[in-house]
């Protein structure tokens, strides 16, 4: 695996692109228990044993962006299993399109990849625990019965705005279980609202440092 996989947008999603990937349906999120997270505006980026990830994983990220994640790192680096084990979250250093005013970390957790199979949402809520760092906003958990109230609770998250300060980018639903890679397109999807911009390369040269309260 060389980077996070693409996550498809639920059928209804404002913000896709002429490029982003589309579900054709949401039957393997209704009538089972998923988690509904926020998705908060950051670089993707994991960590692994003896480094840092950006969106690629062709080598270890150097970006000045990217220094409080690495800090972190080499605080827990050396906790992670050496082989095979992602763990996968938002680089909050640099603001992006959103300014958020409740930051407590550089990097949020939201999933964990260990030998081929994605953990389970507890998994994942534990290793934050153990390892003392915060993982993405939980809106909800539990199961929804049908599209349409799925849709209601979205929109109802998506009006009261980031747990973390300001507006709210999107949400992400999964399955509260563990899965593989042959089913992430099934298990995971997104919801983004309209009109978010999308960082450019032009980001790169006028960056600026988060205000993070950082706890560590």
């Amino acid at each position: 695996m060389s980077k996070y996989p693409r996550t498809y947008h639920l059928p209804w999603s404002p913000g896709a692109t002429s490029d982003d990937k589309i579900s054709k349906s949401t039957n393997n999120l209704i009538g089972i228990d998923i988690v509904i997270t926020e998705k908060i505006d950051g670089s993707n980026t994991s960590m692994v044993n003896n480094g840092v990830y950006a969106r690629s994983h062709a080598e270890f990220t150097t970006s000045p962006w990217s220094l409080k994640v690495r800090q972190l790192h080499s605080i827990i680096g050396q906790s992670l299993p050496e082989m095979d084990y992602f763990l996968f979250g938002e680089n909050m250093q640099g603001v992006h399109s959103i300014e958020y005013t409740k930051l407590t970390s550089p990097f949020y957790l939201f999933a964990i990849r260990e030998k081929m199979k994605w953990s389970s949402w507890k998994e994942v809520e534990e290793t934050a625990f153990l390892l003392d760092i915060p993982h993405v906003p939980v809106l909800f958990k539990g199961i929804v019965n049908d599209k349409t109230e799925l849709e209601t609770m979205i929109d109802r998250f998506m009006k009261n705005g980031s747990k973390l300060g300001n507006y709210i980018e999107g949400v992400v639903v999964r399955t509260q279980d563990g899965f593989t890679d042959d089913d992430f397109s099934k298990k995971v999807q997104k919801f983004v609202r309209k009109d978010h911009v999308q960082t450019d390369e032009h980001w790169t040269k006028n960056w600026k440092n988060a205000k993070i309260n950082q706890t560590y």
